[in-house]
């Protein structure tokens, strides 16, 4: 057996959102959020399941502080629910019992020796910033309403939390909010110009955020602020045409400069990338100087959510030279078509589970951006279908999952010298899987959803082990494999208690 010791202080974590776990949708003075809204439309989340419930960690945060303290935690990745705080958007209302669950949570878990990493926009936008202003698509009654909600949490919250974030994956709200309408507010009519145009506003709310703290807390509280961004790692398509193989690495690095570039090159550089400037012309908002300015270098450290990985080449369209236009789908912007190999085990998401796409995502980030502050990955795990108690008890693909993507980060932090710093398993406890309701289980904790009933699944306890140790197991079968293999590198049994 190999033992990876991981760098001194490395910070392990795991990592929810407000709207999957707490529930009390319509208690303690909370607003009503786009999700309540998204999820009560018949047909858009599987089974017309809702968050009303969640796995009502609002009222059982208590009980869900000790499970991470039995497994040894010692960093908590949480979101603020904005509507739950600020009923209609606006700071003209501040729900007083809204401050009061977070300033509980926060205390209980300094408590018992858990630091709290706070993101203030998961996704549950207040509905009536939607109805009444338009939502993500507000310009600036959106951005001065974001910028006066981060206010409100650094004034209550900042003498205790020291790392924020300001968004979750802006990605996936600008794409599957408007792009293709998949989640909240499920806007898709106009798929080739708001796609953008909320993006641009998510990435001004963010700059707008940072400048508040940067400018009025930073320096008497002493904490940190940065973005959270979503990519899977793009690879060339494999193939012996030296010319394909030419084409196909091109096409994989424009996919990454539209997934993931597309964030941080204005957080890191305060511009879009070239690539999606020509694709897209006018349909691409510029920032003004001044916008350009505020977010530049606005990211203390980069926050990585990552999943999976896929093949890449140019679609056929792109090839034939058709012009990226204002009609069709949004994915077409881009101009490139996925697949995968048949080799790679799949998440119950339907994803590739591929280690060594992980690894190769760090090393881009680091060659391209060279984040101050290094990368935390803010997210990683996988969906298994452990419906069954007996079967989350085991939890053999989840574990093995994690130890092969743990051993890819190490392997970059060591041999390729990228600065990862820490790393939030998704997720903690199972909860609300946004579209797919309840039918998902990303949790390391199995929950009952009908008794509300917690268990910890072998992940949890392996995990544990990880971060009491500081280092990662790898059975002798792992080191024989190559590191292109599968994501199940090993079969060996786990701990069952802690």
């Amino acid at each position: 057996m190999t033992t990876l010791q991981f760098p001194e202080g490395f910070e392990w974590g795991t990592a929810t959102a407000s709207y999957q776990i707490e529930g009390a949708a319509n208690e303690g003075g909370r607003g009503q959020s786009i999700w309540d809204a998204f999820s009560k439309t018949p047909g858009k989340v599987l089974e017309g399941h809702t968050g009303d419930k969640a796995v009502d960690h609002y009222h059982l945060y208590k009980e869900d502080v000790k499970l991470m303290a039995n497994m040894g935690l010692k960093h908590y990745r949480l979101s603020i629910s904005w509507p739950r705080v600020l009923p209609t958007g606006f700071t003209d209302h501040v729900n007083e019992e809204g401050i009061a669950f977070y300033n509980n949570l926060i205390d209980e878990l300094l408590a018992n020796g858990i630091t709290p990493i706070v993101t203030l926009y998961h996704w549950d936008l207040p509905l009536a910033l939607q109805t009444e202003y338009d939502g993500l698509l507000g310009g600036k009654v959106l951005i001065d309403a974001f910028a006066a909600y981060a206010r409100l949490c650094f004034q209550r919250f900042g003498d205790r939390v020291k790392q924020w974030l300001t968004l979750n994956e802006p990605w996936c709200s600008a794409i599957l909010g408007y792009g293709n309408g998949h989640m909240a507010p499920g806007r898709k009519h106009k798929c080739k110009t708001e796609t953008y145009e909320a993006a641009h506003n998510l990435l001004l709310c963010h700059a707008h955020a940072v400048h508040v703290y940067r400018t009025e807390f930073q320096a008497a509280q002493d904490g940190k602020i940065a973005i959270t961004l979503n990519c899977d790692w793009r690879e060339p398509k494999p193939t012996e045409d030296p010319a394909e193989a030419a084409q196909n690495a091109e096409a994989a690095e424009r996919a990454l400069l539209f997934d993931l570039g597309w964030f941080a090159d204005p957080v890191y550089f305060g511009d879009y990338p070239e690539v999606m400037k020509t694709r897209l012309g006018d349909r691409l908002p510029r920032f003004t100087p001044e916008e350009s300015a505020l977010l530049k270098g606005s990211s203390d450290f980069f926050g990585l959510n990552h999943y999976g990985t896929a093949y890449i080449e140019p679609s056929d369209a792109y090839l034939a030279g058709a012009e990226c236009g204002l009609e069709g789908e949004i994915w077409e912007d881009v101009g490139v078509k996925q697949s995968s190999d048949d080799a790679w085990l799949r998440t119950d998401m339907g994803w590739n589970a591929v280690p060594w796409g992980f690894r190769k995502l760090l090393m881009w980030i680091h060659a391209r951006y060279a984040p101050a502050g290094g990368i935390i990955v803010t997210e990683n795990g996988c969906a298994v279908a452990d419906d069954n108690q007996a079967v989350a008890a085991k939890d053999y693909f989840r574990v093995n999952f994690y130890r092969g993507y743990l051993a890819e980060m190490h392997k970059a932090i060591t041999e390729f010298g990228v600065d990862v710093r820490g790393y939030y398993a998704w997720s903690f406890i199972d909860n609300y899987e946004w579209a797919f309701g309840y039918t998902k289980r990303f949790g390391l904790h199995w929950v009952n959803y009908e008794t509300m009933e917690r268990m910890p699944k072998a992940s949890a306890i392996w995990y544990g082990n990880v971060i009491r140790t500081n280092s990662l197991a790898l059975e002798d079968e792992y080191n024989r494999k190559s590191p292109e293999g599968n994501a199940a590198v090993a079969s060996a049994p786990v701990a069952t208690s802690y």
